[in-house]
Order: C-alpha cells, then structure tokens, then sequence
C-alpha cells in the first residue's frame, strides 16, 4: 500500500474514525484514471496488458452492428499497481472498452443468453488481413473468444469511475504462490 494512504488510515483509525474515512484515505490516492487509444497492433498490445484478467459480465457486451462498434464495460484489474503493492491490498476499476469499424463480430465458446455469466478477458490479438483489415480477437478463460473482424484497428480503453480495493490478485499457471493471494 503506498505510504500516504497507509499513513492517512493509520490516523483515521487512532482518532476512532469509521471506515467511511479510512475508505477516503485510501481513494485520495488510488490508481488515476486511464484512457487509452489504440490505433495499430502494438497500440492494440499496450491495451491487453491493461486489460488482462479484466471481469466482464455477458451482458455488459454489445455488438451495434449499425453503428459498427463493439462496446464492453469491464472490471479491470490493476496490474501496474500491483507490482508495487507490498501489503496484498490491490485495486479495480470499472472501464469502458470499444471497437470501431466493426464489420462482423463471432462468438465461440460463450452462452449469450447468460447474461449474468462472468468472463475473465485473458489477451487481445490482431492477425493482419489486406491491409488495414483484419481480424481482433478477445480471448477469455475457458476457452471463450469474440472474434471482430475490422476495417482497421480503432480501440479506447477508458476508466468509468473510482478505484475499488480487493485482495484478490489474479493467478496464473506458473506463478509463485507466495506473490499471490
């Protein structure tokens, strides 16, 4: 936890104030608000490192065929500030993702009347097709995957709202037990 808010709930507590200001504590120094743009393959990667082990509800994904967009609403982990935490306290946030130029959007592997089901976005991949055309795919756990396939890469990750704690850090095969809780 970084010093200030550890400092700031320490003293929040010792005054015998309630959560609600410990909780103010450690929101005046929580991860900033993101927004990130994505315009080419190497863009497209910067993204699903910000957005690995990203939680998504079925129902918080659209494809608007009309307008050529796939959106989502995602609880993104946060993984830069993870590396740094020492106390086991990490953080979400609630963000927006989408995708322009949408011409075709594929399910594989996910039950689109499970509204309520919950995906964990593993990687976003780009396989070039003619030139700016390809094909973006959301891989999820489980095997699940969108595939889009799109005039050009056009993508914007953006933070809805506050930072949320959690103790939860994500594991993955190969990773240290003792780093992760």
């Amino acid at each position: 936890m970084h010093g200030a808010i550890r400092t700031a709930i320490k003293r929040a507590s010792a005054q015998g104030l309630g959560p609600e200001h410990r909780n103010a504590a450690w929101n005046a120094v929580q991860m900033e608000e993101m927004k990130l743009i994505a315009l080419d393959p190497e863009d497209l990667r910067v993204l699903s490192c910000h957005l690995q082990d990203a939680v998504i509800r079925v129902g918080d994904m659209a494809y608007l065929k009309e307008s050529m967009r796939f959106a989502a609403i995602a609880n993104r982990f946060d993984w830069e500030g993870a590396v740094k935490a020492d106390d086991g306290e990490f953080q979400r946030r609630r963000s927006g993702l989408r995708f322009e130029r949408v011409t075709l959007a594929q399910v594989h592997g996910i039950d689109l009347k499970q509204k309520d089901a919950v995906l964990v976005l593993l990687a976003l991949a780009f396989e070039p097709g003619d030139e700016p055309e390809g094909t973006l795919t959301l891989h999820f756990a489980g095997g699940g995957a969108i595939r889009l396939r799109v005039e050009c890469i056009e993508a914007e990750l953006r933070d809805l709202g506050a930072a949320w704690r959690t103790h939860r850090k994500p594991q993955h095969a190969g990773d240290d037990p003792s780093t992760t809780s």
